[in-house]
C-alpha cells in the first residue's frame, strides 16, 4: 500500500481513536497508534492494521509528562521520519457536581486535557515548521462550547483546548500548518458507557439526529481536516453532535 502521509493518534486505543487509526491506515497513512494504559487493545488494533497490509506502530507515553511525548516524537520520527498529522484525542473526563469536585480531580483533568495536548503540539510543531506543512487535529467536546451541568471542570478544559486551537492556527498559519478542533456531541463509546439508560434515552431524544454518534463519525471528520481538501479551514472547531447544540 502506497503511504499518503504519517499520522499520529493519542488515545488511540480508545473508541474514537482506534476508528480514527483504522481510517488513516486503512486509506495509505503511516499510523501511530498511542496508548497509555490500554497496552492490549493498542496491540490487537496494531496487529489486525498490519494483517490488512497497513504500515503501523504502537507508542506508550503518558501525555502529561513532557520527556515521555519527546521520547514518543522520537521513536515516530525514526520510524516514519517525523509526523505529518497530529491527532490530539487522549482525553480524561468527569461527571460529578461542582462543589464536590477536588482539586486533584481538576489538576487532573487540565493535565490530559490541556496540557496534553500543549506536550503534543510542541512535540510536533517544529518538525511541521522546517517542512513548512502539518495538520494538527485537537478533539474537544460539545461541552467545550456551551457547558454542562455537573461537568463543570471536564468543560472547562475541552474549552481550554479550542482557544488553544483558535490561537495556534494564527501564529502556525504562516507556516503552512492547519490547527482545527472537533467537538463531538455524544458519542457511543466506552467513556459514556457508564450512563445509565434512561439518561442515554434522553440524550438521544436531545439529538434531532435521533441517534447517538459513533466513533466512525468523529473519525470522518478528523480524517477529512487531514486531507487537502480542507486547507483553507483553520482555527475552526466542528461540531459533530448531529445537530444536538
Amino acid at each position: 500500500m502506497a503511504v499518503k502521509g504519517s499520522v499520529l493518534i493519542t488515545g488511540a486505543s480508545g473508541g474514537i481513536g482506534s476508528a480514527a487509526a483504522r481510517l488513516f491506515a486503512m486509506n495509505g497513512y503511516a499510523t501511530a497508534i498511542h496508548y497509555y494504559s490500554g497496552e492490549s487493545r493498542a496491540q490487537n488494533l496494531a496487529a489486525e492494521l498490519a494483517s490488512a497490509g497497513c504500515e503501523v506502530m504502537t507508542v506508550q507515553a503518558d501525555v502529561t509528562d513532557a520527556a515521555g511525548v519527546k521520547a514518543m516524537f522520537a521513536a515516530c520520527e525514526k520510524r516514519f521520519g517525523g509526523i505529518d498529522v497530529l491527532v490530539n484525542n487522549a482525553g480524561a473526563a468527569l461527571q460529578k457536581l461542582f462543589c464536590d469536585t477536588t482539586e486533584e480531580e481538576f489538576e487532573r483533568l487540565f493535565n490530559v486535557n490541556v496540557k496534553g495536548v500543549f506536550h503534543c503540539c510542541r512535540a510536533a510543531v517544529p518538525g511541521m515548521i522546517r517542512r513548512r506543512y502539518g495538520k494538527i487535529i485537537n478533539i474537544s467536546s460539545i461541552w467545550g462550547v456551551a457547558g454542562a451541568s455537573c461537568e463543570v471542570c471536564y468543560s472547562a478544559s475541552k474549552a481550554a483546548v479550542i482557544g488553544l486551537t483558535k490561537a495556534l492556527a494564527k501564529e502556525l498559519g504562516p507556516s503552512h500548518i492547519n490547527v482545527n478542533c472537533v467537538a463531538p456531541g455524544v458519542i457511543d463509546t466506552p467513556m459514556n458507557a457508564s450512563l445509565d439508560t434512561d439518561t442515554l434515552a434522553s440524550l438521544v431524544d436531545a439529538t434531532p439526529a435521533g441517534r447517538l454518534g459513533t466513533p466512525e463519525d468523529i473519525a470522518a471528520v478528523i480524517y477529512f481536516l487531514a486531507g487537502g481538501q480542507a486547507d483553507f479551514i483553520n482555527g475552526q472547531t466542528i461540531c459533530a453532535d448531529g445537530a444536538f447544540l
